[in-house]
């Protein structure tokens, strides 16, 4: 079995979601591709007064319980969607290319109370407890015998709370966009990633998330941190795949990063209407693919949609893309499997 997606909107409790619908069905292509499974486990913090949530503890999210459950569950399907659509390699222009990652909710929690948090010292909010949070819920058990990789954290920011977009943990540290404190959070023997996320935001801010994370752990692969800040241009996924040198900017119009498309003048710039020349949909190493010229038109000037785009242009499946006699992997490997990725010492092209 595999999945279609069915694209639409629609109305949770008054609110209004752009969805993308799983749907199983049976089809033969790709047969013999097998995606990385990715078992989640969702926890959601929801403080109420009554039959709504405490905007006192929230900061900016007041409303009733119900309609915050229904927010949150919309939300899941419509982040799922997003990242199995994604990654689909060049899915805009070959409807055969399978997916990559298959997720799936395994196991739900709730809990009517605030977040738990600690104090920081010269910091004038509190940080989540990462540790008291994944205790409660027994993460060793998860993790190492039901096969959790991913950890989903619903609750608030509102100006209340310190928090980390993505956190990670496990025999091979913590490669994610945090500070990376190795003791804010349990080691255990195989990797698991924990995603924070804000019920007073929608289903990009969540996708945004992720993709920092596969940012973060494809610079990590490729060598960034170990590379002179001047050299980041030359590397092979910063420099060459995204574009970017240590401005962070767009210098060199390739693929682009989550919040620089390749026509993006400062962050977040995804409804720049300026048309460049870039090979984000033919994209190859050693800057050979074809050139096109676009603008923010391309992906409906919508931040989701940029980041559904921008994944689908990452090396995926049979992507048949080499870089000086090597071969470009499949880089949803490391999202897919991080363990074996580093067992293996896999970088992001290997020698044929």
């Amino acid at each position: 079995m595999k999945k279609i997606i069915f694209f639409g909107v629609f109305i949770v409790s008054g609110f209004l979601i752009y969805n993308h619908f799983p749907i199983e069905y049976s089809k033969k292509d790709d047969v013999g591709f097998k995606p990385w499974k990715i078992p989640v486990a969702v926890i959601k913090y929801f403080p109420v007064k009554g039959n709504k949530i405490d905007i006192n503890i929230t900061g900016d999210w007041g409303a009733s319980l119900s309609r915050t459950r229904a927010k949150v569950d919309g939300i899941n399907l419509g982040l799922i969607s997003a990242l199995e659509n994604g990654s689909k390699y060049h899915y805009y222009k070959n409807k055969n290319s399978p997916a990559s990652l298959d997720y799936e909710i395994v196991k739900e929690f709730e809990f009517l109370e605030p977040l738990p948090t600690f104090e920081q010292i010269g910091k004038r909010l509190p940080m989540i407890d990462y540790n008291a949070i994944t205790e409660r819920i027994d993460i060793k058990n998860l993790v190492e015998n039901q096969g959790i990789q991913e950890i989903w954290i619903w609750g608030y920011h509102g100006g209340k709370v310190d928090l980390w977009e993505s956190n990670m943990s496990g025999p091979f540290g913590d490669i994610s966009n945090s500070d990376r404190i190795v003791t804010d959070l349990p080691i255990l023997s195989k990797t698991y990633t924990v995603y924070n996320y804000n019920y007073q935001r929608n289903v990009s801010e969540a996708v945004e998330n992720h993709l920092h994370q596969l940012e973060a752990i494809l610079n990590y692969i490729d060598g960034r941190e170990e590379t002179a800040i001047d050299e980041w241009s030359n590397l092979l996924y910063w420099g060459k795949f995204v574009g970017s040198d240590k401005s962070h900017k767009i210098v060199n119009p390739g693929a682009g990063w989550s919040h620089y498309p390749p026509n993006a003048d400062k962050d977040y710039d995804w409804a720049n209407n300026n048309f460049i020349l870039t090979d984000i949909e033919d994209w190859k190493p050693d800057g050979s693919g074809k050139k096109k010229r676009i603008n923010s038109d391309r992906w409906n000037k919508s931040s989701l949609k940029w980041f559904v785009y921008l994944m689908q242009n990452h090396p995926g499946y049979n992507n048949n893309l080499t870089f000086d006699n090597k071969i470009i992997n499949n880089w949803w490997h490391f999202i897919g499997d991080f363990d074996s990725a580093m067992k293996n010492k896999m970088k992001l092209a290997s020698v044929k």
